[in-house]
């Protein structure tokens, strides 16, 4: 096996035959992805289909607490969770760069392995393709997700009510943060790593403990949470009011946004989802969600109200309020 990435690999012949079969298929054992056939045929299943695509261009590709890999399947698992629905499958496209280390690349297959065995959610179809030197940087991933949602789960921002309760299942900001410090080089202190994990386990829960209760989940990922609150109020109409004390964040995480101007409502999460709930059950829910591992630094961190049509209304903590706007431009690129 070569040590770098060839044109050859993305060829279709010989080398990518020997790509797929030394390194892909020694971690990703799947039955229907070792057969090799063109599509993966699938067994039917009652429920609704869901189904979500992303692509992962993630700078640096290596970061504390996880890298480019199981980056890819944790946030389609993600996606299709914060729909109620149980991931059954994904697929996974590579685009390589020329010179590309294969010991890098298997690093991260290897992790892709190993994200997808803790979730318990395959890779059964893939393909891969390699773009000559400077074309693209190292490694570019898609992933796409087959969910099924089953009787009588709907979980849609448009379900959200005057009333509901805002959850939100841990810290705030550590992706962004840990994605940006290793990039740039800073050392901040403290322990910063992404957050990046699967919430299918945690968002199960909710829908099945909770049928009918649970109007909306969103993972807040590319602008954070300010932004995704913002999507939803103004599909809505309705106005979001959140308490800045009430937001769990990482003390580090903190001090390096206030180190660097930062903002960590508009920075990018990969571990964490913003749930709206009915208020009769808040407590409970908040409950069920700090018992799991994903959701134990879980809080309640404000209510939809109508006051503010389509408007997040911020109380500071010193006791004043703030409109939280969409995030405008992209002030960190690459995040995921």
């Amino acid at each position: 096996m070569e040590k770098y990435i060839l044109l050859d690999h993305g060829s279709g012949g010989l080398a990518s035959q020997n790509l797929i079969g030394s390194l892909f298929l020694k971690y990703l054992k799947d039955p229907v992805l070792q057969q090799l056939e063109d599509a993966a045929v699938l067994p039917a299943e009652q429920g609704q289909l869901a189904f979500s695509t992303d692509s992962y261009v993630v700078d640096p590709i290596f970061f504390p607490g996880g890298n480019i890999g199981e980056l890819a399947v944790n946030g389609t698992i993600n996606d299709l969770a914060m729909r109620g629905a149980r991931p059954i499958c994904l697929s996974l496209g590579l685009i390589l760069e020329e010179g590309f280390a294969v010991a890098e690349l298997e690093q991260i297959i290897k992790s892709i392995a190993a994200a997808c065995d803790y979730a318990g959610v395959p890779v059964v179809t893939g393909d891969t393709k390699v773009v000559p030197k400077g074309k693209a940087d190292k490694i570019f991933i898609n992933t796409s997700g087959v969910g099924i949602i089953e009787g009588g789960i709907d979980v849609t921002a448009r379900k959200a009510q005057s009333g509901d309760v805002i959850l939100l299942s841990g810290t705030l900001a550590d992706h962004g943060i840990t994605i940006l410090t290793s990039r740039e080089g800073l050392q901040v202190g403290g322990n910063l790593q992404s957050d990046t994990r699967p919430l299918h386990f945690l968002a199960r829960s909710l829908v099945k403990d909770f049928p009918g209760e649970i109007h909306t989940m969103r993972d807040p990922t590319r602008g954070g949470l300010g932004t995704t609150l913002s999507e939803i109020a103004k599909t809505t109409g309705l106005c979001m009011e959140i308490e800045e004390k009430a937001i769990p964040m990482q003390p580090e995480v903190r001090a390096a946004c206030e180190l660097m101007g930062l903002d960590p409502l508009y920075l990018a999460n990969e571990g964490k989802c913003m749930v709206l709930a009915a208020p009769e059950h808040a407590e409970k829910i908040l409950q069920t969600m700090c018992s799991t591992p994903e959701g134990r630094d879980s809080a309640i961190i404000g209510r939809v109200s109508a006051k503010h049509s389509g408007r997040v209304v911020l109380t500071t903590v010193s006791g004043g309020t703030r409109l939280v706007e969409p995030l405008s431009g992209e002030p960190l690129p690459r995040i995921c």
